[in-house]
């Protein structure tokens, strides 16, 4: 599956790189890294993550990569994965 990355993700996760970097700029290049390799590993198996726990759609799954939530829908239709949601991951959500 193709997978496409909506501008308000890249918008919020390049915030946290840059926050991370202000601080240590090898972790926010790791990080970042990370994050993409994740993503890449979702067009294999994309309903291996769980569904949304902000939607009621089995298309809509959360991927949790080092404390942060990632959220993306599954478009069979289109063979494609749209990556939209960048969340910081809080037990109480």
């Amino acid at each position: 599956m193709k997978i496409e990355v909506t501008e308000q993700f890249r918008n919020k996760l390049k915030r946290q790189v840059q926050y991370i970097y202000s601080d240590k700029p090898l972790a926010a290049k790791k990080f970042n890294k990370s994050i993409f390799s994740k993503i890449r590993g979702i067009s294999v198996n994309p309903k291996i993550n769980r569904k949304s726990i902000f939607f009621e759609d089995e298309n809509i799954r959360d991927l949790v990569v080092k404390g942060y939530l990632i959220v993306y829908e599954i478009l069979p239709a289109k063979d494609k994965i749209v990556v939209f949601g960048f969340y910081k991951w809080e037990e109480k959500l």
